[in-house]
């Protein structure tokens, strides 16, 4: 296909009103008013005597031409044909040199270079170097895990010289290592996937050492690690399970990233902070804003700048594109946390775009153009961009011909597109120097076709003041103790105090009182700490997906210890170190009666965090950044005394919470692996202290998921991992007899799988299995990784009974409503009748023949008897007489009668916890198994369901595919 470029790159810059021709590599003046039409405009001196670099790179195509998009959530992609150059300084007629093929060139053959990729560049504070990201040419014949990776490379302007800054073979291809960035001190914040601390903690697991993917297991997960300019001191700072990318250092010295959350329900990207040393990570801006792209489509922030007055330039753009491009937009983060919500709750305009015309983020054409990338000025003005920007076109397809022609967008160019005759034409990247207060462009490179210019960073020294934040320091500024025990703190003043709201219906300081009534009754009673499980790829491990169990939203999760919360809510409890964990609070039944925390936290050793407390999973209230929180509404002690009516000794400083004092006086507790509870605060001499609350993993009879040595002493490495067929299996497996005074007569035989099973044990004859649902270790005809205990627990069955000594699905005609199959039964899984779906009367079996009677509604209106693709739904036996087709019954819920129900079933338990799975505890609490099954036992299959009920959690231990 032939292309024609009608206009090229200056073709009508629509967001100024001015049209322009330009013949290819070749800028033309216009008669224009406009100054940016006005190529003959002197340089800006201030601009021009700085060197820049920029990328020069072929437009994105693959081995057949098409066009590559991009994936924000793959950033490790390789478009091999970059190249980096240097411009002594900001004009279209400067001196141009190629800084990068030297590192690949072959002595041998100077002229010929192989193909590389190089992106993701970044200007030292002071101006004289720059830090960016390249990846070697591939090998030829090689898998792709033997391919280079993504290293960090630095360019020194004075001398010209270029690095890699990990010089070590080994130690650089651990791991993709892209978007570099300086800290305030030299330093260098980059993005990877080496994962270096979290794969040491691996090994301390017992694991091998690898790269965990992100939670939607595409890729390696990328965290932040800092480093030393040489390459050494290399440390992973943050442990989130997805992405963390983009970092930049801002003015009070934090590094804002963006932060993919996609844990469970959660699939946000936002903008979070954190210490240079991994401290203090935090929301930053942007949790609640994912839909602020133009007429409301999902946008996300990328590439986030600091800006000479302190707000944040970001690239707003869709997750994926052809484009690469979008919407350049500030964002107010010193006093916004949201596109609408100030830190003090009121409400605003935190972020705003500044081009000129609209730029579309929903990969139509933009009247204002496209924006791949671009830097700030550091000068006087505030005002002023190094931009690399395309303007808008569309093409048209000539049908005879196939020749292309390249149109600029005018309104009806762009009338044309939306009526379907025009298409999106693929952008031309040049470099601009932009100032925003006069509205004007000035060529820096001009584009070329078939290659985009972008990333241009300017050498020029930054003006502010940047704070420094030093790295903590045992002993000094962190508790070596902590550091010593691979621990932090994590602090809780009241689990109470949701969003800024006493949650208690007689008040924190009354629920907090022995003598008052609510004070046994109070809710919360432990905080379990989950952790996040690894996932490694095909390469390191290829298990099937079964392993996973029904639960796949919430993958693997480990659980690291339990803690009291005290009478007033408040919560403080040593968390290991260095790895993703969440919260959940309990009930005095160890039962989850929060919704699951769906972001990942982190300590860093010796690091002590404070919340003020807890939030509902929608809120949009500031939350998750320190200086947005609203105040506790929990003032913890009055003055320098007791809390009312709890013992003198546990003595409390003015305003401290109950863990506080508490853990001033006994030192702060490590987690518990078992569940368990006494009342140290109840003074005797004012009322009895409550019982206490003991679930112990040796009260079981069956396996206990924690090793010998964690069940003597915690430590930061200890785990609780549970296994369906290791730790649940075996509970309903275990013999449950019940004798008579002699200790041998057998009266009762309660085991499980007695009765809920095919076959019945006393004489070998087939069963119906006990409501319905079998509990058997065979391996599941639906999922063979399966046990059918397993299956039955949690997904959809059919009911089952017993014909000529052989257990079948039970079969009933079938009626066909949409695409949709209804049936109606009563408790026992009898058909009473059939309903459509507004619940209508349809048709009642002939009670002799069992079959079909005339389908007709309430109306009289006859119902045609076919499926949803207009078969029938009967059919001849071959003599002549019709059969009606059957289907099987699902099994139904308790007490279910006359109710329509989708034939898939309804399974006892849910992977979303024992909140949705009651029906299968209320059994062995009030109802026809109470007694069964032990405290210890429900203990068990509590913890595991409320952390999503997965077959393995632990994937090495998972079959291989």
């Amino acid at each position: 296909m032939r292309k024609k470029l009608l206009f090229s790159l200056l073709s009508n810059l629509r967001w100024l009103g001015a049209a322009f021709i330009c013949s290819a590599g070749l800028l033309v003046g216009c008669n224009s008013d406009d100054p940016i039409a006005d190529s003959s405009q002197s340089p800006d001196p201030t601009v021009s005597d700085f060197a820049i670099a920029y990328i020069k790179r072929p437009v994105p195509v693959d081995e057949d031409g098409n066009p590559v998009p991009e994936d924000i959530n793959e950033p490790e992609a390789f478009n091999p044909g970059a190249v980096l150059w240097l411009k002594d300084r900001a004009l279209p007629s400067a001196a141009e040199q190629d800084i990068s093929s030297r590192a690949f060139a072959d002595p041998d053959d100077p002229d010929t270079t192989p193909l590389y990729d190089v992106r993701d560049l970044s200007i030292s504070p002071d101006g004289t170097r720059l830090v960016f990201a390249m990846r070697a040419p591939e090998i030829p014949n090689a898998d792709e895990d033997e391919q280079p990776t993504w290293n960090i490379w630095q360019y020194i302007l004075e001398i010209d010289t270029l690095q890699r800054l990990i010089t070590s073979d080994i130690v650089a291809e651990d791991g993709h290592d892209l978007m570099p960035s300086y800290l305030a001190d030299g330093r260098i914040v980059f993005t990877s996937t080496r994962q270096r601390r979290a794969k040491a903690i691996l090994l301390d697991e017992g694991k091998p050492q690898f790269s965990g993917q992100e939670e939607s297991l595409n890729t390696h997960a990328f965290v932040l690690h800092v480093m030393q300019d040489d390459g050494t001191d290399l440390k992973q700072i943050t442990f989130n399970q997805s992405h963390d990318f983009h970092p930049t250092m801002i003015e009070d010295g934090r590094i804002a990233f963006l932060r993919w959350d996609n844990m469970g329900g959660s699939n946000a990207h936002s903008l979070y902070a954190v210490n240079p040393d991994g401290q203090n990570l935090q929301r930053l801006y942007g949790y609640h804003s994912q839909n602020t792209g133009n007429n409301g489509v999902r946008a996300l922030f990328t590439k986030p700048l600091a800006m000479p007055d302190g707000q944040l330039l970001v690239l707003s753009k869709p997750m994926q594109s052809l484009n690469y491009g979008g919407d350049p937009v500030v964002i107010d983060h010193e006093n916004f946390i949201e596109e609408d919500l100030m830190l003090d709750g009121t409400t605003g305009v935190g972020q705003q775009s500044i081009a000129a015309d609209v730029v579309n983020t929903d990969n139509t054409p933009s009247p204002g153009g496209l924006f791949h990338s671009g830097s700030p000025l550091w000068d006087s003005t505030d005002n002023r961009v190094i931009i690399s920007w395309s303007p808008c076109m569309v093409r048209e397809v000539d049908p005879n011909t196939q020749e292309e022609l390249i149109l600029s967008c005018t309104d009806e160019n762009l009338q044309r597109f939306e009526n379907g005759e025009l298409l999106p034409a693929t952008p031309s990247y040049g470099i601009w120097l932009w100032n925003r207060s006069e509205n004007t462009l000035n060529p820096v490179v001009v584009a070329e076709e078939g290659l985009w210019m972008t990333e241009p960073v300017v050498f020029q020294q930054r003006l502010s003041n940047l704070n420094f934040i030093p790295d903590g320091v045992p002993g000094l500024d962190l508790d070596q103790s902590l550091v010593t025990d691979n621990v932090g703190v994590l602090h809780i003043r009241s689990v109470y105090d949701v969003d800024g709201v006493d949650t208690t219906s007689s008040g924190i300081t009354a629920i907090a009182d022995p003598a008052h009534p609510s004070y046994a009754a109070r809710p919360a009673r432990f905080l379990k700490l989950v952790k996040g499980v690894a996932i490694p790829d095909d390469d390191v491990y290829d298990f099937d997906n079964s392993a996973f169990g029904r639960g796949r939203g919430q993958l693997m999760r480990e659980v690291l210890g339990y803690v009291p919360i005290e009478p007033d809510g408040s919560v403080k409890v040593k968390v290991p170190a260095n790895v993703p964990f969440t919260i959940s609070i309990l009930d005095e039944n160890g039962e989850r009666i929060s919704p699951r925390h769906q972001n990942w936290m982190q300590l860093r050793l010796g690091e002590e965090r404070e919340c003020t407390g807890c939030h509902t999973r929608n809120s949009e209230l500031p939350h998750g950044r320190a200086d947005a929180e609203p105040p506790s509404v929990y003032p913890g002690s009055l003055g320098n005394t007791t809390f009312p009516n709890t013992d003198p000794n546990l003595f409390a400083e003015d305003g401290e919470t109950m863990a506080e004092a508490y853990t001033r006086i006994n030192g702060v507790p490590e987690p518990n692996l078992d569940i368990q509870f006494s009342d140290v605060w109840t003074d005797p001499a004012v009322t009895t202290p409550l019982p206490d609350i003991e679930y112990l993993y040796q009260d079981l009879s069956t396996p206990a998921p924690i090793s010998n040595a964690c069940a003597s002493q915690w430590h930061a490495g200890c785990r609780i991992t549970v296994h369906y067929e290791a730790h649940i299996q075996p509970i309903f497996e275990l013999t449950r007899q019940v004798f008579d005074n002699d200790g041998t007569t057998v009266l009762e035989d309660n085991t499980c799988t007695n009765c809920h099973s095919l076959v019945n044990p006393a004489d070998n004859m087939a069963q119906v299995p006990a409501g319905q649902l079998e509990l058997t270790s065979l391996p599941s005809a639906d999922e063979p990784n399966h046990m059918r205990g397993y299956r039955e627990l949690f997904f959809g069955d059919n009911e089952v009974e017993v014909i000529d000594g052989t257990v079948v699905d039970r079969q009933a005609p079938v009626v066909v409503e949409g695409d949709f199959l209804y049936q109606t039964v009563d408790g026992t899984g009898q058909i009473v009748f059939f309903l459509d779906d507004d619940g209508m009367f349809i048709y009642e079996p002939d009670p002799n023949t069992g079959l079909p009677t005339e389908l007709s509604d309430t109306d009289g209106s006859v119902i045609q008897q076919t499926d949803a693709n207009g078969n029938p739904l009967a059919q001849d036996d071959g003599n002549g007489n019709q059969i009606p087709l059957t289907i099987a019954i699902p099994v139904p819920e308790p007490n279910q009668v006359t109710q329509t129900v989708p034939v898939n079933g309804a399974p006892i338990l849910r992977s979303a916890g024992v909140v949705q799975s009651q029906r299968f505890f209320d059994l062995f609490r009030t109802g026809s198994h109470q007694g069964r099954l032990t405290d210890a036992e429900l203990r068990l299959i509590t913890e595991w369901l409320d952390i999503g009920g997965q077959y393995f959690n632990n994937p090495f231990l998972a079959p291989e595919n």
